[in-house]
């Protein structure tokens, strides 16, 4: 028997039955969520910079919060940027805004792309529920 639980909230299943992945998966009480990007619920790229990583935001707060998990349990989180010299100050002052300061280990890496054109960041982590 495995404790082993896929977590895919609504608004993703397009993601899995396109791509074929989990947005995250739980074991036990910790969530490992896949990279989430800035787009809508049909996968359409947003392009304004600002908007796309409040949409980044916005999805990973539902992957998290379908594995039962808020921005709170973050432990560890990797950022991948492109441009990240560009836009990392708003970048930056998004993340200020919605995710909590200081409680999580966090990793920021420049990448030259991501999966679709378009896309400037890609927002994983590892949460764990407290009890």
């Amino acid at each position: 028997m495995s404790d082993r639980e896929i977590i895919i909230p609504a608004t993703m299943q397009p993601i899995v039955e396109r791509a074929g992945y989990a947005p995250a998966v739980r074991v036990g009480d910790t969530l490992y969520c896949a990279g989430q990007v800035g787009r809508t619920p049909d996968m359409a790229v947003i392009h304004d910079p600002e908007q796309q990583f409040i949409a980044a935001w916005d999805n990973l707060r539902a992957v998290l919060s379908a594995g039962g998990c808020t921005f709170g349990d973050v432990v560890d989180m990797t950022t991948y940027h492109v441009g990240m010299s560009q836009h990392m100050a708003l970048f930056r002052e998004v993340k200020n805004r919605v995710f909590p300061k200081g409680l999580c280990a966090w990793t920021c890496l420049g990448v030259s792309e991501l999966a679709h054109p378009g896309l400037l960041v890609e927002i994983k982590c590892v949460a764990v529920r407290r009890r």
